[in-house]
């Protein structure tokens, strides 16, 4: 909320064809309530459901969008950065890829140190350890990326205290 700290309103991009988006849903719901923000739920499951969402969420008078991360929302993140700006407003992305297609901000696990940390479990599994002995590991990097190229189009000025502390920042 840093970035648009106006924000009352936040829309929430979500894949009702994603099982773990019920989950997802109801921890957002409890965040924005500590948050005192209001969500808007918006669901989109295919591509062609991407433009009335956005409809929505402009004639909902959301401030900005979050999207629930899933691979139909990465495989589609050009057409989401596209409806973003076409739409002026300002999304929060999972991946930093996301960001990278013209999106306005990520936060997430670091996908590279992941694939470094897999490729230690599976040099164990080879070597001989049985993956159920294996402890689960939760991300312990992650990255904050901000494009200030879609924060200017959309007129967002992104304080430099967030700034400061992004892992890389676009321009």
């Amino acid at each position: 909320m840093e970035a648009i700290p106006h924000a009352t309103r936040v829309g929430v991009l979500w894949d009702p064809a994603t099982p773990s988006h019920a989950l997802a849903l109801k921890a957002l719901e409890a965040t924005g309530k500590k948050l005192e923000v209001k969500l808007q739920m918006v669901p989109a499951s295919t591509v062609e459901e991407f433009d009335p969402a956005f409809t929505t969420m402009t004639t909902e008078h959301v401030d900005c969008f979050l999207v629930v991360p899933s691979v139909f929302a990465y495989s589609n993140r050009n057409s989401l950065a596209n409806l973003a700006l076409k739409y002026r407003l300002g999304g929060v992305f999972q991946q930093k890829e996301s960001v990278e297609a013209g999106g306005l901000m990520s936060y997430g696990a670091d996908t590279l140190d992941l694939y470094r940390r897999a490729a230690s479990y599976v040099d164990r599994i080879l070597k001989g350890e049985k993956p159920a002995d294996l402890p689960v590991e939760q991300p312990t990097k992650f990255e904050l990326v901000i494009n200030l190229k879609t924060a200017k189009a959309l007129g967002i000025n992104v304080p430099p205290t967030l700034l400061a502390t992004a892992d890389e920042v676009i321009e």
